[in-house]
């Protein structure tokens, strides 16, 4: 499995006329792609970063599709204000206790690593983090997706609300500094989201 985000910093007056044109025109049209197994958005309105994620069956249906993704790409840019900024990546963990509802949040956790050190940190996160990230309050899901050239990796944790995501803080940076540590992994950034679109329907891969 395999996905393609694209991420815009957008006006913040401007993130409504974009998530409704995510969910009422690109949506649609994505998901009617041969291949895409969904799509989701993910909204800080603080700082105006969007980030939309397609999933797809397999690399060659994710690349087959990115001429016709391109002129929506274009247009979401231009609606929200910012230049958007694609990265490609091979889905490796996805673990879903219950499907997310209104009101979900996403902490998202962007590592790098040596590319030879990314199977290592593929079972480091299925045996270890995971277990202990779904003991959390309020836990819905989680995945990891990888970019095995670049050494580059996200996680991603979606809880039923805000509140839940900010009491797992304390915990959250626990998990990553053992992260850190037993790979030898660099944390580049940490992100909190609103859940503005969840329709991803990737399989369980944990």
């Amino acid at each position: 499995m395999y996905a393609r985000s694209t991420t815009i910093r957008a006006h913040p007056e401007s993130i409504e006329q974009g998530v409704a044109f995510m969910r009422d025109e690109a949506m649609p049209n994505v998901l009617s792609m041969e291949g895409c197994v969904g799509m989701s958005l993910l909204v800080d309105r603080m700082s105006g970063r969007c980030i939309t994620t397609t999933a797809w069956q397999s690399k060659e249906a994710m690349e087959a599709t990115a001429e016709q993704v391109r002129p929506m790409r274009e247009h979401a840019a231009e609606m929200l204000g910012g230049r958007p900024q694609v990265d490609e990546w091979e889905i490796a963990v996805m673990h879903r206790d219950h499907t997310s509802a209104p009101g979900a949040c996403v902490r998202a956790t962007w590592v790098r690593m040596a590319p030879d050190r990314i199977d290592r940190g593929i079972d480091v996160y299925r045996m270890g983090i995971l277990p202990a990230t779904q003991e959390m309050e309020g836990f819905c899901s989680a995945s990891l997706m990888v970019d095995r050239t670049e050494g580059y990796a996200v996680s991603s944790v979606t809880f039923d609300s805000r509140e839940a995501m900010e009491r797992s803080r304390a915990m959250g940076e626990e998990l990553r500094e053992r992260g850190a540590r037993e790979i030898g992994l660099e944390i580049v950034e940490v992100g909190e989201f609103e859940l503005a679109l969840a329709h991803l329907h990737v399989p369980e891969m944990a």
